[in-house]
């Protein structure tokens, strides 16, 4: 029995002794990978902006006076010519009746003029000839030019008269023709803002009655685009957005203008760039906001890694370090260069102690991650152009290092409540 006990003391011993070494060792950390794929990649630019009609006209009036009738309303279809609003004429038309009856009268002051003047005409004539003949004096020829003269002024003054109320009789009846409101252009009604019975004054600043916007079919998004990226953008460049009204669309465009005048919000410079939209199923409205994004550069059939690859540094456990850490130290020794683990080029492992250029990380199944130096393009925000590097299509790197479980005793569940 002695040695029974014995043997089962030094089993549970042993057992003991491996079971701390196992829980002692540490885990080895876990990886997420994702590998470089070979594709399309397209650059843009984001912005917002606000859907606008691409002529928009504010109409408004000449003349003052109170809105007798009313003809179209909001999203109305109007052709240009056509009346749209009517300023009660009765005030226009009374004007325009005396600026013709004063017209009328100074045309027959003027007629009066003429026969004035064709009967002085006569007596300076004859009295030229009683002269001659030694009947009249020389005073009396005298007065009959005074008088043929005077005639002439009086026909100068009749004839400036005509002139001055024919003008006052066009400027009433154009007061007339302007109390009738009608569309400048083609297109649809967005806006109005008068009603029938209310009083317009057409002073200073003439008063805005209507918006009209020429042609919803054309429109354009007025984008606001970051002074850091207004480089990268080019008049024909195709953009593509969304509208909140239609979440699951996207919609298409083209970058017809940039406008060089700053503007400035809170220290920030931003610049107007004008986006060509093609409406023809009158889908957007005018005010909608859109979320741009102009394709700046587009490269078709390249190696692309995640762009988390980038952004990955591995956490060096107790008996390991990446691969760039080893280098560096043995350079900084002043020794001869280490060989570069398994897989890495001497140009990657050169760049890498150098520190040149960006790096990502493959997994491997022994020892540290293996950096790879790597140089970059464009990006389309989750992948990034690959330029040079030690990799290959298919070749999995590293994205992020997830915490490995903690290892369980083998005891089983805890035991349950004794009753």
């Amino acid at each position: 029995m002695k040695k029974v006990a014995v043997v089962v003391v030094l089993v549970l011993v042993a057992l003991g002794v491996a079971g701390g070494v196992y829980f002692k060792t540490p885990a080895k950390p876990q990886y997420k990978t994702l590998k470089v794929e070979r594709g399309s990649l397209v650059a843009n630019v984001s912005a917002t902006g606000t859907l606008n009609a691409v002529v928009t006209v504010q109409v408004g009036t000449q003349v003052s006076g109170t809105v007798s009738k009313l003809y179209v309303d909001f999203n109305s279809q109007v052709k240009k010519g056509q009346p749209i609003a009517q300023i009660d004429p009765a005030l226009f038309t009374s004007a325009v009746q005396q600026a013709r009856g004063n017209a009328l009268n100074a045309e027959a002051n003027l007629a009066k003029a003429k026969v004035t003047l064709a009967d002085t005409k006569r007596t300076l004539g004859r009295n030229r000839q009683l002269l001659e003949q030694g009947i009249v004096a020389q005073s009396d020829l005298d007065a009959a030019q005074t008088a043929y003269d005077a005639a002439l002024a009086g026909i100068a003054a009749a004839q400036a008269s005509v002139v001055q109320t024919r003008g006052a009789l066009m400027q009433a009846e154009t007061n007339l023709n302007y109390s009738t409101i009608r569309s400048p252009v083609d297109g649809i009604v967005v806006s109005r803002n008068v009603d029938v019975g209310q009083t317009v004054a057409a002073s200073f600043q003439t008063p805005t009655l209507f918006t009209i916007a020429q042609d919803l079919t054309k429109m354009q998004i007025d984008t606001s685009v970051d002074e850091s990226d207004i480089s990268r953008i080019k008049v024909g460049q195709p953009a593509s957005f969304t509208v909140d009204a239609y979440p699951d669309q996207q919609f298409g465009g083209t970058v017809v203008q940039i406008r060089n005048a700053p503007v400035v919000t809170q220290n920030v410079v931003t610049y107007v760039t004008v986006i060509g939209v093609d409406n023809k199923d009158l889908k957007l409205k005018p005010g909608m906001t859109a979320n741009v994004a102009v394709q700046t550069q587009k490269k078709d059939n390249v190696l692309k890694i995640p762009s988390a690859a980038l952004r990955f540094k591995p956490k060096p456990g107790k008996d390991e370090r990446p691969a760039k850490t080893e280098l560096a130290k043995q350079g900084a020794k002043g020794g001869s260069p280490v060989a570069a683990p398994a897989g890495v080029k001497p140009s990657a492992d050169a760049a890498l102690r150098k520190g040149m250029g960006q790096k990502v990380y493959l997994k491997r199944e022994e020892g540290a991650p293996l950096p790879v130096a790597v140089t970059t393009g464009i990006s389309d925000g989750s992948y990034v152009e690959l330029v040079s590097g030690d990799l290959k299509e298919n070749d999995e790197v590293i994205v992020e290092q997830v915490s490995p479980a903690k290892k369980s005793g083998g005891m089983g569940p805890p035991m349950g409540p004794r009753f």
